[in-house]
């Protein structure tokens, strides 16, 4: 007997308020247990959001006690140099991270078995050999720019390159375990492991007698990422020979590459525009205002997470969908729609309402970031509002057009930012940032109905285009 929402509700509410809910709650039994794949993908949807809820916790937890151990300074430091090495680990899969999860469900619907083998080990090869070459330019960059560098840059940035790689993999291994629907071997390493790691590890180095510094922090970082990442890439292969018998390899490296790259492109014009603000207040302002904005972004992680968790359930149904049914590709990219919206206008009331006392906890003058979030929440739902319309593209063979969108999107934040944060700071950055998600979010729903006739938004009644 498996459990149900509406058969427990029927128990233990009163009758009349049981019957109202009644259709509310079927539609989240369906969700929670239909065993076709709309509930695969609605599981592991719900899945990935549990963990990155208890993983905004962590990290909000982590976040505040590095701030208060650090002081604002070190701080900012720390958060600026993290960043660009998540942000440069991303790019440095060059699509491969992505395009996975589309190859793999459809080599295995194809039973293209030898294609599949190939292209789990080609890609953790090609990953790793790109990530150590960009750390490399990059530790080399930073050592022979050091004097056009603020010197208390230049230490934590040659130590967060040598984490790059390991970001990298995890990211390639994240995909992997996204196409094969392993949700908390996806999310757990990188989301609650590793932040876990960080802190405990940070604590640690502190009791030992280590400066309370960047610095360290960064040292913590990296011994938390290459413990996290071997383990998941450990965890990871064990499943794959579980899953998948060995046998011959194919290698189409060539179709890989054509395919990765737009979504290269893709991933990283996205990257940059969901971190270009912290990189820009880095740019113009102190690394005190750098700490000041960073937290209050993290306030809104709660909001974020449920765009990335539904993108997570469903990246790999859209490219299932895509060589079958097109009616239920159109049908079920509506339904992400309402899965995105609605809980992230929750979130959003939520974090609005609690958002200054939130940021009090990261220490003396953090709450002067509360009022930015207004600007940056109605960014935030627009986004919402489109559901994850980039992985629909990206899945269906569309991440050209894609990609076009956010380098557009990234272009008008930067320009934005470039003139909005010298005259206004932080209120700059956060406005630059809100007017270029909602620019984001039309020009993405333009697009997915333009090239398949499906409109991703909460706004429309209808769905597709006839």
């Amino acid at each position: 007997m498996r459990f149900s929402t509406a058969t427990t509700a029927e128990r233990l509410l009163p009758e009349r308020l049981a019957m109202r809910a009644r259709p509310l709650l079927d539609r989240i039994d369906a969700v929670l247990f239909s065993p076709d794949e709309r509930g695969e993908a609605g599981r592991m949807s719900v899945i990935a959001f549990a963990i990155r809820i208890v993983s905004a916790v962590i990290a909000f937890a982590s976040q505040v006690m590095l701030a208060r151990w650090m002081g604002s300074f070190e701080y900012g430091i720390f958060v600026l140099v993290w960043m660009t090495m998540v942000i440069g680990g991303n790019v440095a899969c060059l699509g491969f991270h992505t395009s996975v999860i589309r190859f793999i469900p459809e080599y295995r619907e194809k039973g293209m078995l030898a294609e599949l083998r190939g292209v789990l080990v080609a890609s953790r090869i090609f990953v790793f050999l790109a990530s150590s070459a960009f750390a490399a330019i990059g530790a080399l960059g930073v050592v022979l720019l050091s004097g056009s560098i603020e010197s208390y840059y230049v230490v934590p940035f040659v130590l967060g390159f040598v984490c790059l790689p390991m970001i990298a993999l995890s990211d390639l291994l994240q995909g992997v375990s996204r196409a094969n629907s392993w949700a908390v071997l996806a999310l757990s390493p990188t989301y609650l492991v590793r932040p876990v790691l960080i802190l405990v590890l940070m604590g640690l180095a502190l009791a030992l007698g280590h400066g309370a510094d960047a610095r360290t922090a960064l040292i913590v970082a990296i011994a938390a990422t290459y413990l996290t990442t071997i383990w998941q890439y450990a965890g990871i292969a064990r499943r794959t020979r579980q899953t998948l018998a060995a046998g011959p390899r194919t290698l189409n490296v060539r179709a890989w590459v054509a395919v990765s790259l737009p979504i290269f492109l893709v991933e990283s014009f996205f990257f940059l525009l969901t971190n270009a603000d912290v990189l820009m207040v880095g740019f113009f302002m102190e690394p005190e205002d750098v700490a000041v904005y960073f937290a209050t972004v993290k306030t809104l992680a709660l909001v974020h997470f449920v765009y990335f968790a539904v993108k997570t359930g469903a990246a790999q149904r859209y490219a299932a969908y895509t060589h079958g049914d097109t009616a239920k590709l159109a049908a079920f990219a509506r339904d992400t729609v309402s899965w995105t919206f609605w809980p992230s206008l929750l979130m959003a009331i939520v974090v609005l309402a609690l958002g200054e006392v939130m940021l009090k906890l990261f220490g003396p003058g953090f709450d002067v970031g509360y009022p930015l979030l207004f600007p940056l929440v109605v960014g935030v739902v627009a986004r919402a509002s489109v559901g994850p319309a980039e992985s629909l593209l990206t899945m269906t063979g569309n991440q050209n057009a894609c990609a076009v969108v956010y380098a557009v999107t990234l272009v008008l934040n930067i320009a934005l930012s470039v003139a909005l944060i010298p005259a206004f700071g932080l209120w700059g950055a956060a406005i630059a940032t809100a007017a270029a998600m909602i620019f984001e979010a039309a020009a993405l729903t333009f697009t997915a109905w333009r090239r398949l006739g499906i409109v991703m938004t909460i706004f429309h009644a209808g769905g597709s285009r006839p």
